[in-house]
């Protein structure tokens, strides 16, 4: 029975049960949902080396193998608190890992990766020719030492991202815990926490598996969660307990009950779970039913007190491990067009191989001339290629990362520096990439009274002067001017606007030590300096704040009852009858209270203005008001109230706590219970609140759109909020109409609406999550024929996975070159998918940073990136690719020229040294020169983004450019070799000498006639290269004759060849200048 070596144990191949523990054999990418991690990261390929002939040979071997074992499929499972012990399954370790490759994986993978394309796969075949005796044509140091080079520095790059991803993970997976046990509370690494452990975690620290939430250190019974890392969602999300083990008197109860939750199989939607929960030694057995609100997903983070859950999913299936695509290795367009290029100048080598052969009749062993001339010619495929273009890479890489203007710049993928100059799509989440997450109280419109923030103090001595009056006004009287109803003034219409934000809301105020105060004394107190708000939304603490900046603060909030505290420091205690929560659909919230000093019930409701327009009184200024304040990027809501008899709302009390309890359609009762509430509403006044955008978003959007690329918001947040931002930021310009996607839920309802959609012209485009799903389910090509066509694209209510669909799919339809920018976790897959991913260090944490190729710090670095590195990336590699193919098809040219003249012999022209020193010492370092060169200054690039959008046509690497480089040399290589065999005298090396020394000048000014701006290093590469060739002369006397190049008649038959090579061009290029200039010479002049 055959075996393989595993962790030190032995694994029998067979259909038995496999013999370690830790193995899990739900590891293959095309089953199910088990798409984390390959056969490699579970170190499964130690075979015995009779079986490795290839790795997907290994890999078919051991799925094959592993299949016998048997698969599960995932179910459902039953976990006991506090007993891992008693599991009914296997379940993966609780270890995140994000590397491509592992110890025993990463050699055959990089060399499977590097082999796998033409380009080096020729090379090593070439290297490895050389072992024939027959075929070899030279010393084998020619053929493998830049090979070797090549792959070194390959493997050195690969090994230095690998070991500092597993760095990263290894940070994540040695995080510190406290698991409450038998023994009492212990601490626990997060890659030992298991399915069933009971974990305690503190405010502010991470959750580091998904749990069940039972319990919390929090009075009002309940937690608020930050959930930015897993859904992009900066709204803080309300978490409930366990109403059973909430109750326990303890948390070290938890392990005294006998009790365990159900819960269904992994899953990959975040916004949705079912399970229940179930405690077996009560009289009678306690069940309750559990749902999203009850979970805690790991990656998110606990907002305010202290908690504890019971493990339920861990490893490989956490939601948020299964909403991440698996890393991959990039390469860029350039690279496959430089590779498409080789394979062209292979069949060049081929057809000029058998053309010799058939010349000499296909005389002897003529297969064997056929090998040798292939190799003969080999140089016209130049391995130098691979070498400089890495080279370059790293050069493009460090001068990203010293450029002064985008500080804090780092480049994480050195291989695809070059894609930054060819993006035609950009795809940027929202929150916290082109948004700052701070929101600011920007407006109060009263209808005939607007108040900005420069006229703050006006609202605030109306507050004060109506809680001066009714300090001063006896008891008798105050009632009395309340029931009394007069025309209202100013001051009072501005005291009901402000009094309502301040109750209409979910923000709750906590009390924190602050050194000085203890917690217990700065509640008891209202301590100002101790107060922080929690809320589930930003908006909301914003709108909260504002009203305590003018004289109304919160200063408590139970579940029951609300405090409010005046100017002169009096509280105001309200009862808190019903809550209606905001909601997607809804678009709107409410709340009913009752004032305790004077006993009235009063509903306020705040919403967006399409909803509340239909709720409120009927008035002439809503609709055009919220229109002004949108165009402004600000968010709108509308607020209103209705003032209640007891008898009313006892009335409605009754009937929606009977709607409550119905069995059938108890949401659309309760929801029409509401809305005989919700008529002929006051209203109040409008807010306006603006989340503050990043440094220079709009110029730099702009930018982006004068350069051809077009720009699409991805963003987990609502569609109002994503609407108002897109149009703040400029992503739609004013002059464009936007198309609001409608809801759809089926195919017929998607249908019509595409077709609504067709009809509008230069249109922005907007939808959700929800809508997008249903297009691309039956109308992909649709859509995306449509969608590409909008000048911007935003998409709300994404989850992560949407994302990277998204990208998937551009790149399908219109075959260009994507670059995804984000901040969170939740962009991590985007980013990863995307042909260039910019992650941005911000509030969010680095998730997105150290995944993506770039980091940067601000979004108006982007600009930069792209319309100056990206550009000169692109340009200075073509150059560079093309001048040392031009190099290469020089000699090769010169060699066929020599054979042909001689009888068709497979003769090399060169030998020895003079090959690699042509390619390297002589010619290397002003051809690499050539990644400092640059067409137009940073500040040019900068100011005419058009130039960037000539880059897009791929004109600088192309078909055309690539054959009239290939004429070029052909033209050079036959004068210079055709010059030195009509004016050479009798001996051979006269031949050498005068075509080589004319090769070396020829391509000296060739690099100069190609330069366009001149760097003081060019200079220097140039003079030392000369330098070099000259020196060495000395000591190539078997080559070259010594005191035949010091003599008059070698110097100016050497002069007169390179002139006649290179002074046509020269004309050429200024005739080209003078009468077809290229666009950014009219910048430069």
């Amino acid at each position: 029975m055959p075996e393989a070596a595993f962790g030190g144990q032995t694994l029998h191949l067979s259909t038995h049960a496999v013999q370690d523990e830790q193995f899990d054999y739900d590891c293959f990418e095309n089953q199910g949902y088990w798409n984390r991690e390959s056969l490699y990261d579970k170190q499964l390929f130690l075979l015995p080396c009779s079986w490795m002939v290839a790795l997907g040979n290994v890999q078919k071997l051991c799925c094959e193998c592993l299949r016998c074992c048997g698969r599960r499929d995932p179910r459902p499972r039953t976990v006991w608190l506090g007993h891992p012990e008693k599991r009914d399954q296997r379940y993966p370790r609780n270890v995140i890992n994000n590397q491509k490759y592992n110890f025993f994986t990463f050699l055959p993978g990089v060399l499977f990766n590097q082999f796998k394309y033409f380009f080096n796969l020729y090379f090593l075949l070439l290297a490895c020719s050389q072992f024939v005796v027959e075929m070899r044509l030279g010393a084998l140091y020619t053929y493998w030492v830049p090979l070797g080079f090549v792959l070194a520095v390959t493997v050195i790059r690969e090994a230095t991202e690998e070991i500092r991803c597993y760095m990263r993970d290894k940070e994540v997976n040695s995080q510190i815990y406290s698991k409450l046990t038998a023994r009492g509370t212990v601490k626990v690494k997060s890659s030992n926490i298991q399915v069933g452990d009971l974990i305690i975690v503190e405010k502010n620290q991470r959750v580091p598996a998904d749990m069940i939430f039972l319990r919390t250190s929090e009075k009002n019974g309940s937690c608020f969660l930050r959930t930015d890392q897993l859904d992009g969602e900066t709204d803080w999300k309300l978490r409930l307990p366990v109403t059973c083990t909430q109750r326990l008197p303890t948390a070290s109860d938890l392990l005294q009950i006998r009790s365990y939750v159900y819960a269904e199989e992994p899953s990959i939607d975040i916004h949705n779970f079912v399970g229940t929960f179930t405690r077996e030694d009560s009289d009678p057995p306690v069940n309750e039913s559990l749902s999203i609100e009850n979970t805690l997903w790991a990656s998110t983070v606990i907002a305010s007190g202290t908690v504890v859950g019971v493990v339920l999913y861990t490893g490989r299936e956490l939601r948020s491990v299964m909403n991440t695509s698996n890393p991959r290795s990039k390469i860029g367009l350039f690279d496959l067009e430089v590779n498409c290029l080789t394979k062209i100048l292979f069949g060049a080598l081929v057809v000029v191989s058998l053309v010799m052969v058939a010349l000499q009749h296909f005389a002897g062993r003529w297969y064997l001339q056929i090998i040798r001339f292939l190799l003969l010619f080999s140089n016209i495929i130049p391995i130098s290629l691979r070498v400089n273009l890495d080279m370059g890479k790293i050069v493009y890489s460090w001068v990203i990362r010293r450029d002064s203007k985008i500080p804090g710049t780092v480049v994480r993928s050195s291989t695809i520096p070059e894609q930054l100059g060819r993006i035609s799509y950009l795809l940027t989440d929202k929150t916290g990439t082109l948004t700052q997450n701070e929101m600011v109280f920007k407006r109060l419109h009263l209808g005939t009274v607007a108040y900005g923030l420069d006229s703050m103090d006006e609202v605030q001595s109306h507050i004060f002067s109506i809680y001066t009056q009714q300090s001063q006004d006896p008891p008798a009287v105050k009632g009395l001017t309340l029931a009394t109803k007069v025309r209202k003034t100013m001051s009072s219409r501005v005291h009901e606007a402000v009094k309502a934000i301040a109750l209409c809301h979910n923000v709750t105020p906590v009390y924190e030590s602050n050194g000085v105060t203890d917690q217990a004394e700065a509640e008891r107190h209202y301590e100002d300096s101790c107060r922080v708000y929690q809320a589930s939304s930003p908006d909301e603490v914003a709108l909260v704040q504002w009203t305590e900046s003018v004289g109304l603060t919160l200063v408590g909030r139970d579940q029951s009852s609300v405090q409010l505290r005046t100017p002169g420091g009096h509280i105001l205690n309200f009862t808190i009858l019903q809550i209606f929560p905001f909601t997607y659909e809804s678009k709107r919230m409410g709340i009913i209270v009752r004032d305790e000093s004077t006993g009235e019930i009063t509903f306020y409701m705040k919403g967006a203005d399409v909803v509340m327009a239909g709720i409120v009184q009927y008035n002439d200024w809503l609709e055009e008001e919220c229109g002004n304040m949108a165009r402004e990027g600000l968010r709108v809501l509308v607020v209103a109230k209705k003032s209640l008899t007891e008898e009313q709302y006892q009335d409605f009390e009754a009937r929606y706590v009977q709607a409550k309890l119905s069995v059938h359609d108890r949401s659309l009762k309760v929801a029409t219970v509401i809305e005989s509430l919700e008529m002929e509403m006051e209203l109040l006044c409008l807010t306006g609140v603006e989340d503050q955008l990043q440094t220079d978003v709009r110029p730099t959007l702009e930018t982006l759109r004068n350069a051809g690329i077009k720009v699409w918001m991805l963003t987990g947040d609502k569609l109002e909020t994503a609407t108002c931002t897109a149009k703040n930021a400029h992503l739609v310009t004013r002059t464009q109409d936007i198309h609001i996607f409608r809801l759809v839920t089926n195919r017929g309802e998607a249908h019509l609406e595409l077709n609504a959609f067709r009809r509008k012209h230069d249109c922005a485009l907007v939808i959700s999550g929800d809508s997008l799903e249903m297009c691309l389910k039956y109308y992909e090509y649709e859509f995306m024929e449509l969608a590409c066509q909008c000048p911007a694209v935003v998409c709300c209510r994404c989850a992560p996975t949407q994302k990277a669909q998204i990208v998937r799919l551009l790149q399908e339809r219109t075959g260009k070159l994507t670059c995804a920018v984000g901040d969170g976790g939740n962009d991590v897959s985007m980013i990863q998918e995307a042909d260039c991913g910019v992650g941005v260090e911000g509030k969010e944490g680095k998730q997105a940073s150290l995944a993506a190729d770039f980091s940067i710090t601000q979004f108006k670095h982007l600009g930069r990136l792209l319309m100056v590195h990206g550009r000169n990336s692109y340009k200075r590699s073509a150059a560079l690719s093309q001048f040392v193919i031009h190099r290469s098809l020089c000699i090769s040219t010169m060699q066929a020229v020599f054979s042909s003249v001689f009888y068709f012999a497979s003769v090399p022209l060169y030998q020895g040294f003079l090959i690699i020193g042509y390619s390297t010492i002589y010619t290397m370092f002003p051809v690499f020169s050539l990644v400092l060169d640059k067409d137009v200054k940073s500040e040019v690039a900068m100011l005419y983004p058009e130039l960037y959008k000539d880059l897009l046509k791929g004109r600088p690497l192309s078909y055309k450019t690539f054959l009239i480089w290939v004429l070029i040399s052909i033209y050079q290589g036959s004068i210079i070799m055709y010059g030195a065999l009509l004016l050479f005298e009798s001996e051979f090396v006269h031949i050498v000498a005068i075509s080589f020394t004319s090769l070396i000048l020829t391509e000296l000014l060739m690099v100069a006639l190609t330069i366009q701006t001149w760097h003081w290093l060019m200079i220097v590469a140039e003079l030392l290269s000369l330098s070099c060739y000259i020196a060495s002369l000395v000591f190539l006397h078997e080559f070259i004759d010594v005191y035949f190049i010091a003599t008059l008649s070698f110097l100016w038959k050497v002069t007169v060849i390179t002139l006649v090579s290179c002074l046509p061009l020269y004309v050429l290029k200024y005739l080209r200048r003078r009468f077809s200039p290229p666009s950014y010479s009219k910048l430069t002049s």
